[in-house]
Formats: C-alpha cells, sequence, structure tokens
C-alpha cells in the first residue's frame, strides 16, 4: 500500500499513526492533518538501521541505548543522517525537503508495536522509505482507538487496521519526547517525558527542562512556550 502512494493507518504503541512512501502522500498528510509543512515528519529506521544511518557519537549513542535498551522508554531522536546510505539514497528530494531539515532526521525509539517492527524491516529490506506521524487533526492528541480518530483523517487512509486500543500507552494523549541531537536540548515534552529526565539527569548529568503542560504548552513543543528563543 505505502510502498506506491497510499496512505495506511495502523496501532503503534503510542497510538494510532498514517504513514506514507512518497512525496504525494506526505503531502496528502500535512494537509488531511492540516499540519504546517515547516513540521518535519518522522522516518521508519529500525534500531540496527539507526546505528548504520544517524551520525552520533559514542557518548550520544551511550544516552539512546541508556534510555531505550536499559530502561524500555519511549522517545524519538533527531540527529544528522548519512546521505550516502543506501535508504536515505531514495528519499526523492521533494520528500526530503518535507521530512528532513538542515540534514537531520527524527528516528523513533519504543514507539512502534510489531506493526511498525515489520514496516521498519520490511522498508530497509525494499530500501522504500517510510514517513509518518499520529493519526489525528493537529493539536487534537494522540488518538488511541480508530473510533476516536477524525472522519476526515480516517476517509484520506487507504487502508486502516483496527486492532482495538493501542497497546503500552494507553490514555496518554501527547506524542513522543522528541531530543536534538545535533543541538543537544530537548524539542518536545512528551509521553514518559519525567522518566526520561530523570534518566538523562541520573546517567549524564543532563538537566531537561521541566515539563511546564499543556496549559503554557498546548502542543508541548519547546519554542512554544519559549524556552528555544530565551537560549
Amino acid at each position: 500500500m505505502v510502498s506506491n502512494d497510499g496512505l495506511a493507518i495502523f496501532p503503534t504503541d503510542m497510538g494510532y499513526s498514517i504513514w506514507g512512501g512518497s512525496l504525494d502522500a506526505v503531502r496528502r498528510i500535512n494537509q488531511v492533518k492540516r499540519r504546517g509543512p515547516h513540521k518535519r515528519i518522522g522516518m521508519v529506521i529500525g534500531r540496527d538501521a539507526q546505528r548504520e544511518i544517524l551520525e552520533l557519537d559514542d557518548h550520544q549513542w551511550d544516552m539512546i541505548d541508556c534510555v531505550s535498551i536499559d530502561y524500555g522508554l519511549p522517545w524519538c531522536s533527531i540527529a544528522r543522517y548519512r546521505s550516502d546510505h543506501p535508504l536515505m539514497r531514495q528519499i526523492e528530494p521533494g520528500l526530503l525537503d518535507l521530512c528532513t531539515a538542515n540534514s537531520t532526521v527524527a528516528a523513533a525509539r519504543n514507539l512502534g508495536g510489531p506493526f511498525l517492527s515489520r514496516v521498519e524491516q520490511l522498508s530497509l529490506e525494499h530500501l522504500h522509505p517510510i514517513f509518518g506521524t499520529s493519526a489525528n487533526l493537529t493539536g487534537t492528541g494522540v488518538k488511541h482507538r480508530v473510533e476516536d480518530i477524525q472522519s476526515s483523517i480516517l476517509d484520506a487512509a487507504d487502508l486502516v487496521l483496527d486492532y482495538g486500543p493501542s497497546r503500552s500507552i494507553a490514555g496518554v494523549s501527547v506524542g513522543g519526547t522528541q531530543f536534538n541531537f545535533e543541538t543537544m536540548k530537548l524539542i518536545r515534552w512528551g509521553a514518559m517525558f519525567d522518566s526520561i529526565a530523570y534518566v538523562l539527569k541520573r546517567h549524564f548529568d543532563l538537566d531537561l527542562p521541566p515539563d511546564p503542560g499543556r496549559e503554557s504548552s498546548p502542543h508541548g513543543h519547546v519554542d512554544e512556550f519559549g524556552l528555544a528563543k530565551a537560549e
């Protein structure tokens, strides 16, 4: 389905997400979500492939592995990518512009579940890049059941896999916590943020700004709250 211009909705541990593998598909995602094109969409990259694609030093890999493997926490890393990797070389220029910024790409750990894990394998095996984001109108929170997804989002999808409530983080309405390893700054307060902040402080003496709550930062973005500009 997503190997052409189709869109697919399926559950992840974080909630239901919508995925595409072409420039037209990603444009449709942005349009139906009412999402500004300045917002980048994360790429499906499995754990092993991240080691091949992301350009990080040993200390940064230790941070990622500590949070995602030792503690099993979900989060999203934004890092510089190797443009010569076979998978990255398959991304057409227009799609690259929509989904990456300043030669960095967003890749998640522990947000997926069995469906996304299989998509990660197929994407690498067939060298077909896949990009996705939460299946909802922008700013309305993660949807944990198909029946909670807005009809306009469902109508845009060519395939919807309804497997009931999302698995391990049901009830959490925010997206994944995002950290930019290029700047070593927090990008978004998200799911399990307090635990992630605890781990990074305990093991790496890294202080993350405390989450002010959604009343102060409705979408969880640090720049929305003004901290990024202040720094």
